[in-house]
């Protein structure tokens, strides 16, 4: 058997290990699992990865705060004034993020909601063909039209490609919304698998090099790109599919990255 089959039996045996429920906890992306529409979903998504930085209890319990303040349908934000995001969100603080900036945030998410509806539509007129390239591009798109709906010139909370980042978190929010399995829950359906970019950071770059899809020194938005392509060599048609099975490695107890490339080293 040639070394690019076994490398994906390997992938496919780890993804049918560990893409499971019961290895997402602790992580943000259990507060979707509690929507079942694709309109409350999409918003709990944005918010929850645009927080996931920092110790995952803070993460946890910045996410609860903000969405205790949306209420049982988050989607109504697109109705929330911001004057009253911001006397609810007062005491807000999530590392470099403070209730005003939450606020704001909250209120450019409102005005694409009312402008297009939804974050998917909002999404999908900023893509200009296909491929991973344009999901970059349209990662920008979005983001810009979010921070100038809410008054923001720039966030922590949603980053800009066209700075060169990889923008990990948007990329774990379209991996959530555009896949569907048992760990993605899935909503949106007018974006293909094939088209979403590896959500990259250290953790993951440390990963792909050790595979040798990349070569560069840094986990940016070009480095995204090659690594989105390495997976695209085992399935095209979704190289997003080993994302949450591989960083388990790193992340839970007793499963190290050196244990994984080990795994690797035929």
């Amino acid at each position: 058997m040639c070394l690019r089959n076994r490398r994906y039996e390997l992938l496919e045996e780890l993804y049918g290990e560990f893409n499971r429920r019961e290895y997402v906890s602790p992580d943000p992306l259990e507060f979707l699992y509690h929507y079942d529409d694709p309109a409350d979903r999409e918003v709990v998504g944005l918010v929850a990865s645009s927080l996931a930085y920092g110790r995952v209890a803070s993460i946890l319990a910045s996410v609860r705060k903000v969405l205790d303040v949306l209420g049982e349908h988050p989607a109504t934000v697109a109705g929330m004034d911001e004057a009253v995001l911001m006397s609810r969100l007062a005491s807000f603080k999530h590392r470099f993020n403070d209730g005003m900036e939450m606020s704001k945030f909250l209120s450019g998410i409102g005005a694409v909601l009312r402008a297009y509806g939804s974050l998917e539509n909002l999404f999908c007129s900023r893509m200009r063909g296909e491929g991973i390239a344009s999901t970059l591009k349209a990662m920008d798109g979005f983001a810009s039209e979010i921070l100038r709906g809410g008054g923001l010139r720039q966030s922590q909370l949603l980053p800009l490609t066209s700075k060169g980042s990889a923008c990990k978190r948007l990329a774990l929010f379209i991996r959530w919304m555009v896949r569907a399995d048992d760990v993605d829950p899935g909503g949106w359906s007018r974006i293909s698998t094939r088209d979403i970019i590896v959500p990259l950071d250290t953790h993951m770059f440390r990963i792909a090099t050790g595979l040798g899809f990349v070569r560069r020194s840094s986990a940016d938005g070009v480095s995204a790109l090659e690594v989105t392509k390495g997976f695209a060599t085992f399935r095209p048609d979704d190289p997003v599919r080993y994302d949450f099975a591989l960083t388990r490695f790193g992340i839970r107890t007793g499963m190290s990255v050196d244990e994984l490339l080990a795994k690797f080293d035929f």
